[in-house]
């Protein structure tokens, strides 16, 4: 018996834990957090009785210093991490280096996941080493710290899938624990779905193969499903309170599109979120996952449905023993396929890379697990009997793939999500094309290094998002928000500018640079000071 602690999918995600340990600090407040986080302070008004009875209850109050736009935004991952980074910063540790310790935890849940889910139709060893892929991606691993948002849907939505299927599972068996597995699938579907509306996404996926594995009549486990991951969404999202069916729709219509004013830097241009060429979700899909992934997915795609329609039939009951593993193999691949398609037809506005559609790459990896599968049973065959070379040959072809998402991670620490591959030249061939360092994370870096140049009184006003360097500066820098505010910008100020459009290459251009943050040829942000 293998005790859970010496299985390698649980040392990965130890290794990991204990990385995360040592360098969670160093990351910056990203462009969203500042007030996602004060949203997750005021939840807990709407759980104080002391407030429900008190005459003048407002939900208003629950959602935090940027109410009308978040409080559409499903608030269950807040909820569920907040007792932990509250229990960080008492033992010491600053806010947002907590929530980024307690984000990078919960998504090495999607890494286990992976592995879970993979194993339905590979062997272990192929599982985990798809699980070490998906965890090397520094895309990933950079908004594992930084992003509250799109990694737990991610997460949520992944294990909704797994454990929705499994439920489905036990029940065509009758297993003895059908009851505990229905009621933790939809547990996890309400966190995912009170996270974002598409959850519900996750929730079809299971119906389908519900049906699929068993008559219709037997519909009473789908309603308890169903009925029980409507009241956990209904319990962790205040907003839907007041008119639970309304509102949703209403977060529906509007996520739908996606809308914003914002602008994309994308192949040298700024165009509008919503006006981005057909190519720009593929490309990002492309370039910012390391090289070997889409190699290994179509490879993958080829032999998974080879060794799935080669499983011979069991004559004894005429039925394929691969049955529930291609019915639910089409399934994950209509999860991606139906998803992507509808990004690009439908062309709701895309910013800040495809961090809003992090959730349709599980897909993608489990995939990959067949061609690691195929892989690894050529190298035996290469080897033959001689175990030592079998062992060797398999370490060598594993970190070959492991090895441009290792170096990624090293390499850009902590702008790992910044990542692009050697396809377009890295994050260097990308720097002025498309978009690095796009929620300014480097403002940290930038005030620091501001911090150690001087003790005296000075103003540094920021290009935009001010909030985001405030909390790094030190008692003797006043920060102040440029926009709006230029004028007053005198000789001896400084200035901090991003280069998220290439504002740098325009605000204050005629005075000198002195200092700027980058990782090799690509700068994130730049302070200036007025001569």
């Amino acid at each position: 018996m293998i005790l859970p602690w010496k299985k390698p999918i649980v040392l990965l995600i130890a290794v990991n834990i204990l990385i995360g340990f040592f360098i969670f600090r160093d990351y910056g407040l990203s462009w969203d957090e500042p007030y996602f986080y004060s949203y997750a302070d005021a939840l807990g008004y709407a759980y104080s009785p002391a407030n429900w009875f008190s005459g003048d209850f407002d939900l208003n109050n629950s959602y935090g210093a940027s109410g009308e736009d978040h409080k559409t935004r499903g608030p269950a991952y807040l909820f569920l991490a907040r007792s932990f980074v509250y229990g960080l910063v008492a033992l010491g540790s600053d806010t947002a280096s907590a929530w980024h310790l307690v984000n990078f935890l919960f998504f090495q849940l999607s890494i286990y996941f992976v592995y879970r889910f993979s194993t339905r139709w590979v062997r272990p060893s192929a599982a985990f080493v798809t699980a070490l892929v998906f965890s090397t991606q520094p895309l990933l691993w950079g908004h594992a710290f930084i992003n509250p948002k799109d990694p737990p849907f991610l997460t949520f939505f992944l294990a909704s899938v797994c454990l929705g299927f499994e439920m489905v599972d036990a029940i065509v068996e009758n297993a003895r624990n059908k009851n505990m597995k229905l009621l933790i699938a939809a547990f996890v579907l309400g966190i995912a779905t009170s996270i974002r509306v598409l959850g519900p996404l996750a929730g079809l996926l299971v119906v389908i193969y519900y049906l699929a594995r068993l008559p219709f009549s037997k519909w009473k486990s789908l309603i308890v499903y169903g009925v029980t991951a409507i009241f956990i969404m209904l319990l962790t999202w205040p907003y839907l309170w007041e008119n639970p069916i309304a509102n949703f729709l209403g977060v529906f219509r509007f996520m739908s599109d996606n809308p914003t004013n914002l602008s994309v830097l994308f192949n040298g241009q700024a165009y509008r979120a919503g006006e981005l060429p057909l190519s720009y979700l593929p490309f990002m899909l492309v370039t910012t996952l390391t090289e070997p992934v889409w190699i290994l997915f179509f490879l993958g795609l080829i032999t998974g449905y080879w060794k799935m329609l080669a499983t011979p039939k069991d004559s004894a009951s005429n039925t394929t023993p691969g049955t529930k593993e291609i019915i639910s193999l089409n399934l994950i691949l209509s999860w991606f396929v139906i998803l992507l398609a509808y990004a690009l037809l439908r062309r709701p506005a895309m910013y800040d890379g495809f961090r809003h559609f992090l959730f349709i790459l599980p897909p993608v990896f489990i995939f990959i697990g067949f061609a690691l599968e195929v892989l690894f049973d050529r190298i035996n065959l290469f080897a033959r009997s001689e175990e030592k070379i079998d062992l060797w040959l398999r370490a060598g072809a594993v970190m070959a793939l492991l090895a441009p998402g290792i170096l990624g991670v090293i390499q850009l620490h902590p702008y790992e999500y910044t990542y692009y591959n050697s396809f377009i030249g890295g994050t260097e061939g990308a720097f002025r094309k498309y978009e690095t360092d796009y929620w300014l994370t480097c403002y940290k870096e930038a005030v620091a290094q501001l911090n150690g140049l001087t003790s005296e009184p000075i103003n540094l006003f920021v290009k935009r998002e001010a909030y985001v360097a405030a909390p790094y500066a030190k008692e003797n820098i006043t920060v102040r928000d440029l926009r709006d505010m230029e004028d007053s910008v005198r000789s001896g100020d400084y200035v901090l500018i991003n280069t998220r459009l290439n504002d740098d290459r325009s605000t204050f251009k005629d005075a000198p640079v002195l200092l700027t943050v980058k990782r090799g040829n690509a700068t994130f942000c730049i302070v200036r000071q007025i001569p």
